[in-house]
């Protein structure tokens, strides 16, 4: 998947997000997804939906927070 199309996906993900979404889990891979990784915490840092960006569990993973679990 290019950038291109990841942020055409993502942005998609985050418009139809339900109001019961509080995260997006984001698979870009680890060897050959750093370019989209940074790419997600560069693109999205500054998405007023997108209350932080967190790694996942494993290093493959990115999370982007839309809402806080109180």
């Amino acid at each position: 998947m290019t950038q291109e199309e990841a942020i055409r996906v993502i942005d998609k993900a985050i418009a139809t997000a339900g109001p019961a979404t509080y995260h997006l889990q984001l698979i870009h891979g680890y060897h050959r997804g750093t370019s989209l990784r940074s790419m997600i915490q560069d693109w999205y840092r500054y998405e007023p939906k997108v209350k932080r960006i967190m790694p996942g569990d494993n290093p493959g993973i990115t999370v982007l927070v839309l809402k806080e679990l109180y």
